[in-house]
């Protein structure tokens, strides 16, 4: 049992050492990635002055509709601008819109085409009811996946 006890001692001193090496590493490491200012690096391509803004965990979005306001049983596009807080490229954007107290969505699915650099333009949407309606954008890039909502409330 003496030389048990002997040999854990040099044993955990050497373990807690490299231990400790090892957290200071993680931290010197890890603390980088979650900065502010990387995290706050994104900010999306500027597309009108009427675009409304959403911050989620992710991305963030700007979008307006054409043409504007919102015109009940007419087709409109949505132009939306995303970026990836951790710098990534917006590879795809979905969009859908649903009438929550009704539980349906739109009788069309839009045309979404993208111009590479986070710029997107859906085509074809239509709002057939009056009431509220929630926009669903489904953004993603190779790092991230993360759906963002709006509400509009047409007359």
């Amino acid at each position: 049992a003496h030389r048990l006890q002997e040999w854990r001692g040099p044993f955990r001193r050497r373990l807690g050492q490299m231990i400790g090496r090892r957290c200071a590493l993680t931290a010197t490491v890890v603390l980088p990635l979650h900065a502010p200012s990387l995290a706050m690096a994104c900010e999306p391509t500027p597309i009108g002055k009427d675009a409304a803004r959403i911050d989620g965990k992710n991305f963030v979005l700007v979008w307006r509709v054409e043409p504007a306001p919102l015109r009940l049983g007419e087709f409109f596009a949505v132009l939306v601008s995303a970026c990836e807080r951790s710098a990534q490229r917006v590879s795809r954007l979905k969009i859908d819109a649903t009438m929550p107290a009704h539980n349906h969505g739109m009788n069309y699915l839009p045309t979404i085409t993208a111009d590479g650099s986070g710029t997107f333009t859906a085509r074809g949407l239509l709002l057939h009811m009056p009431g509220r309606w929630e926009l669903a954008f489904d953004v993603a890039s190779e790092a991230a996946r993360e759906q963002l909502r709006a509400n509009v409330d047409l007359k």
